[in-house]
């Protein structure tokens, strides 16, 4: 079966930097658009980043953009989210998912297959 497992997680200072990964199974993985997400205390998950199955073309939501990086290998099957300039509004469990779906739907919590168990991220100031 498809499992994603997300690992990566952890506590940091504000201004420190944590690389989150994601490794998949049971799935033709290149096929797949790959995402991040994040769930936040008290509020609902919310579109961090994705990138497309050739790893060509990636989209962030503009609170991170220019301080995060999503990048996978398809020959390990892993997706990454490089998080740098971290700052206490980035708390949040993080989330990757996996989606057959067409880019134009690539923020669509709905449009994603499987999910990961979360890793939590806690940004102290």
């Amino acid at each position: 079966q498809v499992q994603l497992v997300d690992s990566g997680g952890g506590l940091v200072q504000a201004g420190g930097s944590l690389r989150l990964s994601c490794a998949a199974s049971g799935l033709t993985f290149r096929r797949y658009v790959m995402g991040w997400f994040r769930r936040a205390p008290g509020k609902e998950r919310e579109f961090v980043a994705c990138i497309s199955g050739g790893g060509s073309t990636t989209s962030y939501e503009d609170s991170v953009k220019g301080r995060f990086t999503i990048s996978r290998d398809n020959a390990k099957n892993t997706v990454y989210l490089q998080m740098n300039s971290l700052k206490p509004e980035d708390t949040a469990v993080y989330y990757c998912a996996a989606g057959a779906t067409s880019w134009g739907s690539r923020t669509s919590q709905s449009q994603y297959n499987y999910w990961g168990q979360g890793t939590q991220v806690t940004v102290s100031s």
